[in-house]
């Protein structure tokens, strides 16, 4: 992780953003939006989805499938070194989390039970994303 801030920065930083009112519990707190609330739930624009705290590039719209989860769902990261990957054994259960590894920020978790071509299935939060479009 090479960004750190306060929980004071965050906070300013994500409401420079105008992100989502959950934005920084669920990226710095581990959070979870609700299913089927987040505004890129059903978003299929052309572009890349980026991690709203410091701007890193995580996914490519291309990589975005309906798993009917309720969250965005994509089966391959941007690049091997956009996101790290935790275990997390909270609420009973043992997942793997994924971060940004820019900054640490929660995104969600992810499962291997996605498509093809990878079998991965990356649950994130819109609240954690901030979307770019193509030019």
């Amino acid at each position: 992780m090479t960004i750190e801030k306060t929980e004071q920065e965050w906070r300013a930083l994500l409401a420079t953003k105008n992100a989502e009112p959950v934005a920084f519990e669920v990226t710095r707190k581990a959070a979870t939006e609700r299913p089927f609330t987040g505004k890129y739930e059903d978003h299929w624009e052309n572009g890349s989805y980026h991690c709203i705290c410091c701007d890193a590039k995580l996914f490519d719209a291309s990589t975005k499938f309906d798993a009917g989860c309720g969250w965005p769902s994509f089966h391959t990261a941007a690049s091997e070194e956009a996101i790290a990957e935790h275990r997390d054994t909270s609420h009973g259960m043992v997942r793997v989390e994924t971060v940004c590894s820019q900054c640490g920020a929660h995104l969600g978790h992810v499962f291997n039970d996605g498509p093809a071509p990878t079998g991965l299935r990356y649950c994130m939060n819109s609240a954690s994303l901030d979307f770019v479009p193509n030019k």
